[in-house]
């Protein structure tokens, strides 16, 4: 096949035996022998000028078929033998730092040679960087509809009231949504996905949010918080240490936590990169160990 190919391409014997680095009679030879398992001629010569038959053309459409497949399958073949690597390029809002190194974890010892680059943004960042199709994947909550985009939820983010050890609401069993929000509330920064959940709430219940301190991550708003600057609501995640070792306290209260769900993000258009694809697959085949293990937490 790789021999009429040659003679094909090249329309004569002399061309395609020195392509191929044959003599011409064994190129000559070749065609002869498959014409003859055929029962087909192939090539024709009128005067001195080499012609395909119509049986030559489909066999030719049949053999570029046939070894386009062959390449395929050989790349599909190399690809299970070779270990995937390459970089992966990773937006996270600030919000979500504290669940991407549980997916890198496992990711990562499955596959040790991929190279991950993260860029921590706020939620008006990761939009711009999504506009800009400048990473791999955003991992973001509160996904805006209305644009083309493909996500991938895979674990709810709580946000949940934080205040002082010492507050004086920490007597109370449970309180009001408006004796919460008249205290100093601490906030994120516009652009922020905490801030824009925190006043989505605030306006769907009709609560006057009133900020005395705005923080650029919610580390900052963390130790204010311990500190006596006033109260906060954060993501559970990003508090999970301090509420366990009692440096900062919970409330409970009507219509908390606030849900939104963490997601991986890309534009509609966007064919992810072979690795960016095995993280897909890899988040996407250990749901239920996710949920699990925050839930756990």
């Amino acid at each position: 096949m790789q021999v009429f190919q040659a003679v094909y391409q090249y329309k004569g014997y002399r061309k395609a035996a020195e392509h191929l680095g044959l003599t011409q009679p064994a190129v000559s030879s070749q065609m002869r022998h498959l014409e003859n398992a055929l029962e087909q001629p192939l090539f024709e010569y009128i005067g001195r000028q080499l012609y395909c038959t119509e049986a030559g053309e489909r066999v030719a459409s049949f053999i570029e078929r046939l070894f386009g497949q062959m390449s395929e399958l050989q790349t599909e073949l190399n690809l299970l033998r070779e270990a995937l690597s390459g970089d992966l390029k990773l937006c996270v809002v600030t919000s979500a730092q504290s669940v991407l190194p549980f997916l890198l974890s496992s990711f990562l010892e499955e596959f040790p040679a991929v190279n991950v680059q993260i860029e921590v943004v706020n939620r008006a960042q990761a939009l711009d960087r999504l506009k800009l199709n400048v990473d791999d994947l955003v991992i973001m909550a509160m996904v805006p509809e209305g644009r083309s985009l493909s996500t991938l939820p895979f674990l709810d983010n709580e946000l949940i009231p934080v205040l002082n050890i010492h507050h004086a609401l920490n007597s109370r069993e449970m309180i009001s949504e408006k004796l919460f929000f008249a205290e100093p509330m601490l906030i994120r920064e516009n652009g922020s996905g905490t801030r824009f959940a925190l006043e989505q709430h605030c306006q769907q219940h009709r609560l006057q949010l009133n900020p005395v301190m705005e923080f650029g991550s919610n580390e900052g708003i963390k130790h204010a918080v311990m500190a006596g600057l006033g109260v906060a609501v954060l993501p559970k995640l990003t508090v999970l240490a301090e509420l366990q070792t009692g440096k900062l306290k919970t409330l409970s209260i009507q219509d908390f936590p606030i849900r939104r769900t963490w997601c991986l993000v890309h534009p509609m258009g966007k064919y992810p990169s072979r690795v960016a694809q095995a993280f897909i697959d890899h988040v996407y085949a250990r749901l239920e160990k996710i949920h699990a293990h925050f839930r756990d937490v």
